[in-house]
């Protein structure tokens, strides 16, 4: 199109805009000034979605919540959302068009699992007691699914582009933490004020503390003596700062999910059987029920609050008797419980549980931060959030997701050579399963920053499973692409 105008007709648009702009901005209206910047943004879309989803990857660590900017009451981040709903949208158009999609990802199973975990959050927000609140978390849901889980299968035939991905998230992250560190230092390492130095890229410091735990175990893909020394020392470079940054994020739930990530790090090196495994989480269940009274007279005996002090820190994890923070959690896990328990089929409605969990809370387990007007977070939980709004069912069907992913990742995992996709594999299923044990204490996955790397490691995982495991030919060739 643009080569059928004239050149005075560019030069002539271009005038206008720019003087009807200068008029508009001396009138403190800005918002003109986008228009190139989104003319650019759908020329990309229609004629090269691929560059575009990495420019959402890259701007993911950066975006910025209008809702906590105050522009509006749309709690939605700029620019990654928009973007990915309008993807959303062409692919949906494109799978109108071409009437299918590849099989081969249609059928695996964690493919179909994702398939029916959205069908049941459509059910239950047609039941849900907020029904448009639980259509917008649905909504919010699909544009995350199908930008970096369906589309990202298809990026992923590509297999170098898991360098692309990685690089898009890590170099803008890093920068994040640099940034929050010095903010930091200027606050002389102040535990409190590592609650909010990393604003307005993060809401707080749990959920940048979660996203740099998932990112510390990729930087290992790219130490490998087979890249180029550059390249690792970069590597290095990239890895120093994320655990930098996550020492100092002063995030609890983040360092336990890393050292369990070490622990499954071995249980893949050294092949240690399932049935080893389910015999050492039994008879530490039996240990455990045995010593249940003894163990919670312990931990009610701790009163070490957070603090400066990492060691004091640390020790703050089991002090359920003091820390208003790891109260909290008790406070909205038995709300969310209570709300189960009066609807534990379809639940109170996906995305519902901040407006409704406040009249469930015990007087006995209210803290100095509770509030009844959620503003102070959601369930604090992957796993007992779903309980709450989507009944039993939304539960099983997250526990089934991640089940799959990491059996169908690990039985990959030991199927591969020993090798670069073998690397590949193991550090992405590392990461993923740092947000896994996350997961238990908060939630994170309605915010662009935790779903862009979660649907991603589980894509990158599925594409390799079905398109780089078998055939060495077929790698090759994708490879010299």
């Amino acid at each position: 199109m643009l080569k059928t105008l004239k050149p005075y007709y560019i030069y002539l648009f271009s005038f206008l805009f720019i003087v009807l702009n200068s008029i508009l901005i001396a009138n403190e209206f800005y918002y003109l000034a986008l228009v190139p910047f989104v003319l650019a943004i759908v020329y990309i879309a229609f004629y090269d979605v691929e560059k575009l989803m990495w420019f959402i990857v890259f701007t993911t660590p950066i975006s910025m919540n209008l809702e906590e900017l105050s522009i509006g009451g749309i709690g939605m981040y700029l620019p990654t959302e928009p973007l990915m709903f309008g993807v959303m949208i062409l692919f949906f158009l494109k799978l109108i068009a071409d009437k299918k999609f590849d099989s081969k990802i249609v059928k695996h199973p964690v493919t179909v699992i994702i398939l029916l975990q959205l069908g049941w959050i459509l059910f239950t927000s047609i039941t849900s007691e907020m029904p448009i609140v639980s259509l917008k978390f649905l909504l919010s849901r699909l544009w995350f699914v199908v930008c970096f889980y369906f589309i990202g299968t298809q990026l992923f035939k590509k297999i170098s582009n898991y360098k692309i991905f990685y690089w898009c998230y890590l170099i803008p992250l890093a920068g994040v933490v640099i940034y929050a560190v010095v903010r930091l230092a200027t606050y002389s390492f102040n535990e409190k004020a590592a609650h909010w130095v990393m604003e307005p890229f993060f809401k707080d410091h749990t959920s940048y503390g979660a996203i740099l735990a998932m990112f510390v175990p990729i930087p290992f893909i790219f130490l490998a003596k087979a890249e180029k020394y550059s390249i690792r020392v970069i590597a290095g470079i990239f890895l120093a700062i994320l655990v930098i940054g996550t020492i100092f994020s002063y995030t609890r739930a983040a360092w336990v999910s890393l050292v369990v990530a070490i622990v499954l790090y071995f249980i893949y090196k050294y092949k240690i059987k399932f049935k080893y495994l389910a015999t050492i989480g039994a008879v530490g269940l039996i240990v455990l029920a045995f010593n249940w009274t003894s163990l919670m007279m312990d931990l009610e005996r701790n009163n070490q609050d957070s603090s400066a002090n990492l060691s004091e820190h640390v020790q703050s994890i089991s002090n359920v008797s003091t820390d208003a923070s790891n109260l909290e959690r008790i406070n909205r896990w038995t709300s969310a419980w209570l709300m189960f328990l009066e609807r534990p089929v379809f639940g109170w409605g996906p995305g519902t549980y901040v407006f409704q969990y406040a009249p469930f809370q015990l007087s006995k387990n209210k803290t100095i931060i509770s509030t009844n007007v959620g503003n102070n977070g959601n369930a604090h939980s992957e796993y007992i959030g779903p309980l709450a709004e989507q009944g039993l069912i939304g539960t099983i069907m997250v526990v089934l997701l991640i089940s799959m992913v990491f059996y169908k990742g690990s039985a990959l995992y030991h199927r591969l050579p020993k090798g670069e996709l073998k690397s590949v594999v193991l550090f992405t299923l590392l990461g993923l399963f740092t947000y896994v044990i996350h997961g238990f204490l908060n939630n994170y996955l309605d915010t662009d920053k935790a779903s862009v790397p979660f649907w991603g490691f589980i894509a990158l995982i599925v594409a390799i499973d079905v398109y780089h495991s078998d055939n060495d030919s077929e790698l090759l060739e994708t490879k010299a692409k």
